[in-house]
């Protein structure tokens, strides 16, 4: 039951989501040579002899369950939107980013992170493992940038209860230079 609830509340989570945030802010397709550069915090800088490789707009939900009296985060689940407007991949606990037009995923844990105030914090993200050959495969690092919402609901909670959270970011993607 649990499980059929939080799979309701995230999949109604990112339909409100998209019907709210209106056209995307995707910025490169998997083929794009060379995506713009992204403006990002200091504290987020990603290592020398990394290139970026893709950047895409993303927008979906945060999803948080009560424990102990407070709430946690308990996943994200989001789509990632290249420049056009298209669906180009899929964002989920682990967290991994799974690409929907190449099958390439990549799993990464934060290492980082720069605070704003009213919206999740933009995250450097290393890659903890990679599969395939396409727009994720070989992927270093990922920066969660130009967050906006999100945010954990104030105060305290009761039970079991859970409750998604619109959220927008931009993910940028590295790779190894060669």
């Amino acid at each position: 039951m649990k499980l059929t609830k939080r799979f309701v509340l995230t999949t109604a989570g990112v339909a409100a989501t998209a019907a709210l945030l209106g056209a995307t802010t995707g910025y490169a397709t998997p083929s794009d040579p060379a995506p713009k550069p992204v403006k990002a915090p200091a504290a987020l800088k990603v290592p020398d002899g990394n290139k970026l490789t893709a950047v895409f707009g993303a927008r979906g939900v945060q999803t948080y369950t009560c424990t102990e009296g407070a709430w946690k985060l308990l996943e994200p689940a989001a789509t990632l939107f290249d420049r056009r407007g298209r669906a180009v991949a899929l964002h989920s606990r682990g967290p991994v980013w799974v690409s929907t037009v190449d099958g390439s995923a990549v799993n990464a844990t934060a290492i980082a992170n720069s605070p704003k105030t009213g919206t999740i914090p933009e995250l450097l993200l290393q890659a903890t493992a990679t599969r395939g050959v396409g727009v994720f495969g070989g992927v270093s690092y990922i920066q969660r940038l130009n967050t906006a919402g999100g945010v954990a609901p104030a105060g305290a909670c009761t039970g079991t209860d859970q409750v998604s959270v619109a959220y927008s970011a931009t993910y940028a993607f590295y790779k190894p230079a060669k």
